[in-house]
């Protein structure tokens, strides 16, 4: 069998399997019209990879959709404002993508004149832009040979090549192996082909080897270890932490948020009055105002990428005319619950 590294023939069998199966995305030009001279949109590629940053296709369509229809430029996200733009977001998670994903954009919009650099070294001077991510804009949007190593990839290279080394040790070896593979032609098409075969046919789990068009080549197959593959390094236990936080409603109907400091988890983000987050728990309670802070039955459980959480509730009913010690009032008619990130919404669908 030839060397996998540079047989230069799988590029093009999974272009040509590409040209006949690839997904249709809201953010991407479908291989045949690229073929035929459509250029893809920087600004919807920038947009969808930041949003896939950890979140999946399914989760991120709608979030697109409302981006794009919102603010259909980059100019047009530059311009909006912190709070619509993070209530938005709400619900995706990784809320620091959302604070880069204004600061990026209003450094295109003001320094580059508002068109993202086509070049890789530039990309990634730019808020939340990493290797990944220019590597993809750079190959998707300007079609430069540039290799992407997401999940998907990283899963296909290792049973390709048979790669037993496990991750995260294995991402140089894996990096270079998914160099060696990016042709200079049709590069971009490339990057979404490799990207599709993993999360449609070379799945983690029961992959479908029977169909996949680099069946024969694959030398995890031919040895039998491809469903084992790739190897990861145990993570350790995630570590539970408890805190406290208050549900406070104005006799208007009012309620009583805040919104979190800039750094942080959920920085940014609109949230309930509450205490620190800690394995040893609230030691004492911390109250946005003095009021009648009743207890509630419920409790707020939520996984975060490096911990659980349980969140007690406390709620209460503040008379007109409150000036809280911490935090502000929400109109009734201007509070949406969507703004609210996952864990605090939980919170307001456990006492509503």
């Amino acid at each position: 069998m030839r060397d996998q590294q540079t047989a230069p023939d799988l590029p093009q069998t999974l272009l040509d399997w590409y040209d006949a199966h690839a997904r249709a995305m809201p953010w991407r030009v479908p291989p045949a019209d690229r073929r035929a001279g459509v250029a893809p949109d920087p600004y919807r590629v920038w947009l969808s990879e930041v949003m896939l940053q950890q979140t999946t296709v399914a989760a991120v369509r709608d979030y697109f959709h409302r981006f794009t229809a919102r603010w259909p430029t980059v100019g047009d996200l530059a311009a909006a404002a912190d709070a619509d733009v993070m209530g938005e977001w709400a619900g995706l998670g990784y809320y620091a993508r959302a604070r880069n994903l204004l600061k990026c954009a209003r450094i295109v919009a003001r320094d580059h004149g508002g068109a993202f650099p086509a070049d890789h070294a530039a990309l990634l001077t730019l808020p939340g832009i990493g290797p990944y991510t220019a590597a993809a804009i750079s190959s998707i949007a300007f079609d430069l040979p540039h290799a992407v190593l997401d999940g998907n990839v990283e899963r296909v290279m290792a049973r390709l090549h048979d790669i037993h080394t496990p991750l995260p040790e294995a991402k140089p070896h894996l990096m270079a192996r998914a160099e060696a593979l990016t042709p200079s032609e049709r590069p971009g098409d490339y990057a979404q082909a490799v990207m599709d075969l993993g999360a449609t046919i070379c799945t983690p789990k029961s992959p479908a080897c029977g169909i996949c068009p680099w069946r024969d080549p694959c030398a995890a197959r031919l040895a039998g270890t491809a469903a084992d593959l790739p190897r990861k390094t145990p993570k350790k236990p995630k570590p539970v932490r408890r805190g406290i936080v208050y549900l406070g409603r104005r006799s208007d109907g009012a309620w009583l948020l805040e919104t979190r400091p800039e750094k942080g988890l959920l920085g940014g983000m609109l949230g309930w009055p509450g205490t620190d987050w800690t394995e040893a728990g609230p030691q004492t309670e911390a109250p946005p105002h003095p009021a009648d802070w009743q207890p509630h039955a419920g409790e707020v459980r939520h996984t975060f990428t490096h911990f659980h959480l349980i969140l007690s509730l406390r709620v209460a009913t503040l008379p007109e005319g409150t000036r809280p010690q911490r935090g502000h009032f929400v109109e009734p008619d201007e509070f949406r619950p969507s703004d609210l990130p996952t864990v605090m919404r939980k919170a307001f669908d456990l006492v509503r």
